[in-house]
């Protein structure tokens, strides 16, 4: 059962009759319904009898359950319930309403009589956003000014404006924003340490709504600061640091809640000290209330000066990010941001603050509470807010180096309502002398020449006009009147969801985009990431969006004609059987799932295309090889070997580190392939390698390019493709063999790497290294069951039992040591955080491959993706002789640019293609489907070789490389392939 603080309402010493035509009414508005939220009220029941009674108005309520005061109460106060309020002449909410429900035509006048009946216009409050030329509110805006068909519009005033003679603002939320933003802030930071292992107790921290009123909010706090006294906050988290920006409402609501703790105060130049020291009291909670003079530095060598400040803010630059945050455990922004002044912290900071976290210690400045949640301001990476339902979100920068955890934030917008009874009471009590004035006002009569000041200041529209400081938005206004004056015949934009906004999200926006009938959204769990996507594209926009709400993504879904799915491989099925029940159509670059493929007959019922493998492998490999095919079939000939590689390569001058191979995202989908087995056909025998042996097994000379030295492994299960492309009966073929490129040396490293357990994923594996030099040696302990000595003689006579050969050995030691998985005298110490709990080998070695095989600034990547078929004509009998038989080569090389990569141009881009193809209708086929319909491949083909991606081509007479596949193969050990 809820809870409510007891509200002594006086009783009105009146019958309910209606009205008196002479009374000025007064209607309370419900909340936007879809601001599930949104609690608060603008006067408390105690405050209507005050008018219905001392003022003698009449006062109208809409019924709202939400509403934090029971509508009862009102009623039991004087009030009435009203559907539409359409007799009011003062209007109050607390933001702006839905348009269908906003009347500004004008009423009849409070003192009209049978002489006098003039109508009266309406004044509005409310927060309405549109004060800094909000697009998405001109609208509600140009409500309130004059028009042919409009007479009397209403007066709008915004609280936002209200101010006393200090220029402060009086009626205002800051202080429980404040409050609730520290809770909320804890609470999430309590999330984070149970992701890192470890249980704080600020894990009971009360979330805001969860409590009636303050009191009991304190209390609990409180508790668990005499929880900390007693046990201390947990060791591995080291001393807890709160940092604190900005002296307003918000700040000082933050320190009133923080109060609660057993806090002590510090300084900036403390920090170092405190966080480093080992005997640290870890019994107390330590708060940091940085000052601009702490963290702002001048450009030109001198001073902090206020006033100097204010006026020069262009000479200073922020230091916050080396000089406080890579000290903090939480921090809580509650300093305001202008244009024109330097940012708190820039989108290049947060790395810098990051890095430098990751060197003073474990969990360091990981969350963030950006209480003023001032979009893109002070915090430039701050893009987006959260929801009460959603408070917090993980953001990533897309240069983070990938050993750097991301960074968490909470940046809910409507955080008063969390405390709806408090904040109510206050406003309520705020906002009451102005209402007076108000009040008076229309009587006739002078109010208070401090609050008639204030209320003519706060006044955005009055008598159809601009008022004097708001004429600027006529500007936006008119923009907006432009937009909304097109002919409805206008053509329906094409609408696109874009599910993640990851590596290869770039490339697929960029086309999209070009063409201006797609209205394009991006759906994002990293606002910042969405929010740089689109910036630019004026038919683009960003959405947060947790995968996990179901609802939320079904709504998005269903408001789209075509979804692209960039997000991992297991979630493809999920979102596919939503575009099932919403009957639109699926994108996705991977490779088609038992679980997706299950969905076929649902999918071609429900006239849905679930389209998959259109990146580049699988993708462009599809589209061009079967364009080859096609050809050939047309020119009547039959093939007889179709052998196909590609593969993600650092460009030559990058290689140059063991493996030869570097990661722009997750290596752990590189090492799984090395886990798979794969099956093929290669001169005229099937050849099958298990997972265990198939990177022992490998082709070491592939003769593709004259620049560039090769080895492949094979890809999979190759066998399928001779159905899928229509090469024939695979009896009738020589050889059907994909597989992946690599530069030479990777195979056997990477095999090393596998014998030792590095890549062992079974659960009885998890080890937990104090050091990253020790994992080598635990995994190889885990993976013989027997203890190896710490000394590097010990690990290294363990290793030569398992990798065979000496070279071998010498290259893996020798890589290992690079790496810093084994004790050396050349190791950095530029290596990740280690895990705070036992992880299998190969995630633990994932997490070291991504550190340090990643990409640096200016490095460049490389795809190589080649065809081979040979093929003769398919009048002759039997097997034609070399003279007749002809080799025709299909060969991509893409190198990155300074814009964009070349895996993301290449696997963005036929996603792109080939979602415009399915918005165009080029797509006929239904259920799940590849891209096999020559319409669609072709599509995606002409669009590659538009943006400078197109195969080139060739043929000669003679054989391929299937003999000399073979003779590699067999020099591996695999028994002679004739």
């Amino acid at each position: 059962m809820m809870l409510k603080r007891a509200v002594h309402v006086r009783q009105a010493s009146f019958t309910t009759v209606a009205p008196s035509s002479s009374k000025l009414t007064i209607g309370i508005r419900r909340e936007n319904p879809a601001r599930i939220w949104e609690r608060r009220c603008p006067l408390t029941p105690d405050a209507v009898a005050s008018l219905v009674q001392e003022e003698n108005v009449d006062v109208f309520i809409q019924d709202c359950d939400r509403r934090v005061f029971p509508v009862h109460q009102f009623v039991k106060a004087g009030a009435r319930t009203h559907p539409n309020l359409d007799s009011a002449h003062i209007v109050l909410g607390i933001k702006e309403p839905p348009l269908n429900e906003l009347i500004t035509s004008p009423t009849l006048s409070p003192w009209r009589t049978a002489s006098f009946d003039s109508p009266v216009p309406r004044t509005h409050f409310m927060f309405s956003h549109t004060t800094k030329g909000q697009p998405y509110n001109m609208e509600l805006l140009s409500r309130f000014l004059s028009h042919p068909q409009r007479d009397l519009p209403s007066r709008l005033i915004d609280y936002e404006l209200l101010m006393g003679p200090d220029g402060k603002r009086t009626v205002a939320f800051g202080w429980f924003a404040g409050v609730a933003g520290a809770l909320e802030a804890l609470s999430a930071l309590a999330h984070a340490h149970l992701e890192l292992g470890v249980a704080s107790p600020f894990l009971h921290t009360p979330r805001p709504h969860t409590h009636v009123a303050l009191p009991s909010l304190r209390a609990a706090l409180r508790a668990i600061g005499e929880e900390i006294v007693k046990d201390g906050t947990p060791k591995s988290l080291g001393p807890f640091v709160i940092g604190l920006t900005g002296n307003g409402n918000v700040s000082q609501g933050a320190l009133s809640i923080l109060g609660e703790l057993p806090i002590v105060k510090v300084r900036v130049e403390d920090l170092p000290v405190l966080v480093n020291d080992p005997d640290t009291d870890l019994h107390k909670l330590y708060l940091v209330h940085a000052t601009p003079a702490e963290y702002l530095s001048r450009t030109d060598g001198g001073c902090y000066d206020r006033a100097h400040y204010y006026e020069n803010p262009s000479i200073y630059k922020s230091e916050f990010a080396t000089k406080v945050a890579p000290y903090l455990t939480l921090f809580l922004n509650g300093v305001g941001w202008l244009p024109g002044f330097p940012r708190l912290m820039t989108n290049d900071a947060l790395i810098t603050a990051l890095a430098r976290a990751a060197e003073v210690g474990p969990a360091r400045f990981g969350t963030i509470g950006d209480i003023t949640c001032d979009i893109e301001g002070g915090l430039e990476f701050m893009s987006c807010a959260s929801t009460i339902s959603e408070p917090f979100f993980k953001y990533r920068p897309r240069t983070l180096p990938a050993h750097l955890p991301s960074v968490q934030i909470m940046s809910v917008d409507i955080l008063p309502s969390t405390l709806s009874l408090d904040a109510s009471e206050h406003f309520c009590r705020v906002l009451m002398p102005y209402l007076k004035t108000v009040i008076q006002e229309y009587r006739g009569q002078s109010g208070k020449q401090e609050y008639s000041e204030a209320l003519e200041r706060a006044t955005v529209a009055k008598d159809g006009q601009l008022q004097e400081t708001h004429t600027w938005l006529e500007a936006p206004l008119d923009k907006w009147r432009r937009s909304a004056s097109k002919p409805e015949g206008s053509p329906r934009k094409k609408k696109v969801l874009m599910l993640g906004s990851g590596m290869v999200a770039g490339p697929t926006v960029q086309e999209l985009c070009k063409r201006s009938d797609v209205e394009l959204i991006v759906a994002s769990n990293s606002c910042k990431e969405a929010e740089d996507l689109t910036r630019g594209f004026s038919n683009a926009s960003a959405r947060f969006l947790d995968v996990e709400d179901r609802e939320r993504v079904s709504q998005l879904v269903g408001g789209a004609d075509v979804i692209i799915s960039l997000l991992p491989v297991p979630f493809h099925p999920s979102i596919a059987e939503l575009c099932i029940r919403h009957g639109k159509h699926m994108v996705t670059a991977s490779y088609i799932s038992p679980a997706m493929r299950a969905l076929h007959d649902r999918a071609e019922s429900a006239n849905v295309v679930l389209l998959n493998e259109i990146g580049l492998d699988p993708g462009i490999d599809h589209c061009s090889a079967l364009s080859l095919l096609r050809q050939l079939e047309k020119d009547k000939k039959r093939v007889l070997s179709f052998t196909s590689f590609c593969g993600g390569l650092p460009a030559p001058e990058a290689s140059d580190v063991p493996l030869g191979y570097k990661f722009s995202w997750s290596p752990r989908g590189v090492l799984n392939a090395a886990l798979n087995s794969a099956r093929f056909k290669l001169n005229e025998e099937t050849v099958e390698i298990p997972g265990e042996n198939v990177l022992r097994h490998y082709f070491p000379d592939l003769p593709i390019s004259n620049d560039l030295n090769l080895e492949g492994i094979a890809n999979r299960d190759s066998l399928p493709y001779a159905d899928t492309y229509g090469l024939g009966k695979l009896n009738d073929l020589r050889t059907v063999l994909r597989g992946t490129l690599r530069y030479p040396g990777f195979a056997n490293l990477m095999d090393s790497f596998k014998s030792m357990g590095l890549l062992n994923t079974d659960p009885s594996s998890h080890i937990l290294p104090r050091s990253w030099s020790e994992l080598a040696r635990l995994a190889l302990e885990a993976r013989i069951g027997e203890y190896i000595p710490a000394d590097p003689n010990s690990f290294d006579s363990a290793l030569s039992n398992i990798v065979p050969g000496r070279q071998h050995l010498e290259h893996a030691v020798a890589a290992l040591q690079w790496l810093g998985l084994v004790p050396s005298s050349s190791a950095t110490n530029d290596l990740p955080l280690l895990p705070t709990k036992p992880l299998a080998p190969i995630d633990l070695f994932t997490t070291v491959l991504a550190h340090k095989l990643r990409y640096t600034p200016g490095e460049r990547d490389l795809v190589v993706l080649s065809h081979e078929i040979v093929a003769q004509p398919a009048s002759v009998v039997g097997e034609a002789s070399p003279d007749e038989t002809e080799v025709y080569t299909s060969l991509l090389v893409s190198y990155g640019t300074a814009s964009a990569s070349a895996m993301s141009r290449c696997v963005g881009l036929p996603v792109a293609f080939a979602t415009l193809a399915v918005l165009d209708g080029k797509v006929v086929g239904r259920g799940v489907q590849g891209p096999t319909e020559e319409m669609l491949y072709r599509a995606v083909l002409d669009g590659l070789k538009g943006v400078g991606l197109e195969m080139k081509e060739g043929v000669r007479m003679g054989s391929g490389m299937e003999t000399r596949l073979g003779d590699g193969l067999h020099s591996t050990g695999l028994a002679r392939i004739s």
